[in-house]
């Protein structure tokens, strides 16, 4: 008779089977890595193209400005979902926080009135997805779908009832708003321009990097960026934030041990809509500084995909949020011409992953990663530009691209989504 022997143990104190542990900071490391060979690939890119506005210092400014309401809302998703939500209506809290940003800013003078404004509607819009989700177990994309239409047709009827005898707005558009503060780091320009005039690998791209992040940038995009880092804290690092991500993944275990799941559930969806509010409040006061109708763009479904992209965790989504802003700011800077040098980039990439496919012994992937890169390589070499209507939407291909390639790697939180009740003992 033969047995079966299961083998137990540890080596090195981790056990058998098991992964080891990363060290500490690992993920930070990783991230910066990343970015460093984003860079190097940018700036030799650059050299070899002759284009220089793939990294300067107004591309990157104009970069922050299409990532950060991206970023929020993908923040927002990120705090729903990491408590089993799913927050479809990402977008219309995004067009409330727009409407009364906007209003409140201009009817008061004071910007940070509006924000203050923007980011309650929005937490207003998650508080209504939270009793429709949380407490009457409602789908939770027919909520959230429900929620968007309902406030895009909500605000027009606002904007008619408000605007209807002020000079320069009307049933779509908003009068202009007051301006947050710029603020920028003195001497940083003058400093590091003539460098980033030279053109020189990397040193100059390095410069054009700090000129962009600490120059002629609004107090409302510090306070964005600034949320990145705190989400991570809370959600990571504290006690709170632990007990949070345990609803997320297994409410029935987090309420056995006296986990307050649904208190947590609300909380985590009203603060997404308050962050997807803030995201709001930039487009109308800080990109545009006019409330208009549809100006948010599907930001917020854009957010859901950052979010993906970033494997639910800030770091990740905020890389995602970044590859969205830079391909919509170089088609808003350069058109087709400066989106077509991408191509080259995109080839090689592809054809780096079918090598990485081969090793890992996935031959069909490899062989489909090759192909499209050789073909995006012939289309490359055989074009100077790409049409119009493909560059504007270049950002929503490459990610859709990028989402393919990573989804192997995806991890949502178990319970996501999941219709929950409480036991009844």
């Amino acid at each position: 008779m033969s047995q079966e022997i299961t083998v137990t143990g540890t080596v090195s104190g981790t056990p058998v089977g098991a992964r080891p542990a990363r060290p500490r900071g690992w993920a930070l490391w990783r991230l910066l890595t990343l970015s460093a060979a984003v860079l190097v690939s940018l700036s030799g890119l650059r050299v070899f193209t002759g284009q220089d506005m793939l990294v300067d210092s107004g591309t990157i400014s104009t970069t922050i400005i299409f990532a950060v309401p991206i970023a929020l809302a993908a923040l927002g998703g990120l705090w729903a979902e990491r408590a089993g939500v799913i927050n479809i209506g990402l977008e219309g809290m995004m067009i409330m926080g727009t409407w009364f940003g906007a209003y409140f800013a201009w009817s008061t003078g004071n910007p940070w009135l509006g924000l203050l404004a923007g980011v309650l509607a929005g937490m207003a819009g998650g508080l209504l997805h939270a009793v429709a989700t949380v407490t009457f177990a409602v789908d939770h994309i027919v909520s959230g779908v429900a929620i968007n239409i309902l406030m895009l047709g909500a605000m027009r009827y606002l904007s008619i009832l408000v605007y209807a005898d002020v000079d320069g707005a009307g049933a779509s558009q908003s009068p202009r708003t007051p301006p947050f503060q710029v603020l920028s780091l003195p001497f940083v320009k003058d400093a590091l321009g003539p460098l980033e005039e030279k053109g020189i690998f990397l040193v100059s791209d390095l410069a054009a990097l700090v000129i962009g992040l600490t120059t002629n940038m609004s107090a409302l995009t510090l306070v964005a960026i600034l949320m990145i880092p705190l989400t991570y804290l809370v959600l990571w690092r504290t006690t709170f934030g632990l007990r949070l991500r345990s609803v997320g993944e297994n409410p029935d275990a987090a309420e056995s041990l006296g986990v307050p799941v649904y208190t947590l559930k609300y909380v985590a969806v009203v603060v997404s809509g308050g962050l997807a509010g803030m995201g709001g409040v930039f487009l109308s006061i800080v990109a545009s500084r006019i409330y208009q109708e549809g100006q948010t763009g599907g930001r917020g479904y854009i957010g859901l995909a950052s979010m993906i992209f970033g494997n639910w965790r800030p770091g990740g989504l905020a890389a995602g949020a970044g590859l969205f802003g830079y391909t919509d700011a170089l088609q808003i800077r350069g058109g087709g011409a400066a989106i077509h040098v991408l191509l080259l980039l995109l080839a090689l990439v592809l054809l780096a992953v079918a090598v990485w496919q081969v090793r890992k012994d996935r031959k069909g992937m490899a062989a489909a990663g090759a192909l499209a890169g050789v073909l995006l390589l012939v289309w490359y070499f055989t074009t100077d530009s790409l049409p119009r209507e493909l560059a504007t939407y270049s950002p929503h291909i490459t990610t859709l691209l990028v989402l393919s390639l990573a989804s192997q790697r995806l991890r949502p939180p178990a319970g996501v989504g999941r219709q929950w009740r409480a036991s009844r003992s």
